[in-house]
């Protein structure tokens, strides 16, 4: 870089330092700099902090992006003040919520802090087993969105569509695979920097030791772990879970796990910011809107940080189920689901405006019919599912053997009645007809393997203590439950809705 392009660059960042701190006010301006200050001390001194690199991850919603809008404001300080400041490497966990809505917040917000060719910063999209630069239009990786789909679709069968299990168990548990592969890129990091409160790490770490200590773990006291040992203990827990849906063949083949930490002696170190970066969205809203470009995605419903539980399509299963399981209609589904949504908006503390502006988007018959076609496409686009996947998810035929197979059958496709046998034979793993074969697939969205893995497997009884499945869901602080009947057998079942 010339001296003169370094000039120019060097005032383009003062421009951006500038406007950025003409978005806070008086007590983010104090809490910026004793974020600055807790970075310095880390680092080891002013005299360290060039070589010092800190790992944030970025899911793309409202509160990871003034996280890293802090960060960046903290970078181009001490940037102003000295000749080094401290790297910064952003990352992103591609799934299948992270729509295109997503991507664009992600990128607005990059442009808008000048991220993407400043040498010291580093943006990275993890997808699936693969790290690379992030683009905004990026596609999703076939291997990812399989992997997405194959997961959601296993999980939800053997629950019978239990929103939490369904929609957040493998991505929430595939966190500890996302930051080591993030950490481990390149030349790695020193530190992560984590903005989550003080009460939601306790309650993520109990859950995690709580499960972990159930499987006859040895596990030592969270906060002694550090960053090698904590991630250590949540990929135990992940790799039980994934026996539990797909046995032995628990990872797909060719599939290879992340190493720890090639490239450093000391793993890094666990910073947080939680006492400094506060998340209420209307205190920065011109910031997140003016500033950094932020547009809520419609698919999001507002008060999910973008992460794997798409609350759309959590919203339009309940509506499913209401309609095709319980007899009743789809509207009354999605009320009860407005219900609990809005709980959790107002416990989560959003702002009054997002709240009435989230459920406005389902005030009216009209309404709820277009935000039902948005959810069609979207699980189209995303996983490849239709109702007709949908509706068999929540009925869960395959399970115990087929014990409901032919119920099924009875109330939504009669005319395979006549196949019952070779069904049968083909989830059993027997030689049956092709077309037989095809129909499963073409119904369910799975796999014949996948398929024949549910019919030897029986639904989970979220009683069961013993089932790791149960376990994480049972663990998780961010539920509500619903109480429904089950219209063919006339039993009580219970779902969990989450608000993650």
């Amino acid at each position: 870089m010339s001296a003169m392009h370094e000039q120019a660059m060097n005032y383009v960042y003062q421009q951006v330092l500038q406007r950025l701190s003409g978005y806070l006010n008086r007590n983010e301006r104090t809490a910026l700099q004793l974020l600055i200050q807790r970075l310095v001390v880390a680092a080891g001194g002013i005299d360290k902090i060039g070589g010092y690199k800190v790992l944030v991850a970025f899911g793309g919603g409202k509160d990871s992006a003034y996280t890293v809008a802090m960060l960046r404001a903290a970078q181009l300080t001490i940037a102003a003040r000295g000749p080094a400041t401290f790297r910064l490497r952003v990352a992103n966990m591609r799934h299948a919520g992270i729509t295109s809505a997503v991507m664009g917040n992600i990128d607005r917000c990059y442009s808008a802090l000048f991220m993407h060719d400043d040498p010291r910063v580093e943006l990275l999209v993890i997808d699936h087993q693969y790290a690379q630069i992030f683009e905004a239009d990026l596609p999703f990786s076939s291997a990812g969105r399989e992997q997405n789909r194959s997961d959601l679709l296993l999980a939800g069968h053997l629950t019978a569509g239990d929103a939490r299990a369904t929609f957040c168990n493998s991505c929430y548990l595939g966190m500890a695979e996302f930051m080591v592969r993030a950490a481990c890129w390149g030349d790695g990091v020193d530190a992560l920097i984590s903005a989550d409160s003080l009460k939601e790490q306790k309650q993520y770490a109990a859950w995690i030791t709580r499960l972990a200590r159930h499987g006859k773990e040895n596990v030592a006291p969270w906060h002694t772990l550090g960053f090698s040992g904590a991630l250590n203990v949540i990929d135990t827990v992940a790799s039980e879970y994934y026996q539990a849906l797909y046995g032995d063949a628990a990872q797909p083949s060719g599939y290879t796990r992340p190493p720890f930490y090639p490239h450093r002696s000391l793993a890094p170190t666990l910073l947080t910011a939680a006492d400094l970066i506060g998340f209420r969205a209307h205190e920065h809203w011109a910031l997140l809107t003016d500033f950094l470009g932020f547009r809520f995605d419609d698919l999001a419903f507002n008060f999910s940080e973008s992460d794997c539980a798409n609350p759309l399509l959590m919203a339009h299963l309940r509506g499913l189920r209401a309609e095709f399981i319980e007899d009743r209609s789809y509207d009354e589904g999605i009320a009860q689901y407005l219900e609990v949504a809005a709980t959790l908006m107002r416990r989560k503390r959003m702002p009054g405006r997002l709240i009435t502006q989230a459920l406005a988007a389902y005030d009216s018959p009209e309404k709820i019919q277009d935000r039902r076609q948005l959810a069609e496409g979207y699980g189209q686009e995303a996983f490849g599912l239709g109702e007709t996947q949908w509706v068999c998810l929540l009925f869960s035929p395959f399970v115990d053997a087929g014990a409901r197979l032919e119920a099924f059958l009875r109330r939504y496709h009669p005319g395979m009645l006549v196949g019952l046998s070779d069904l049968h034979k083909a989830l059993a793993g027997q030689l049956a007809p092709d077309l037989v074969e095809h129909w499963l697939v073409d119904v369910s969205g799975l796999s014949l393997k996948g398929l024949q893995s549910l019919y030897a497997k029986g639904r989970v009884d979220f009683n069961d203590d013993s089932s790791i499945i149960a376990r994480v869901r049972a663990a998780d602080p961010d539920k509500r439950r619903v109480v429904t009947v089950d219209p063919l057998t006339g039993t009580l079942t219970s779902e969990v809705i989450s608000g993650r």
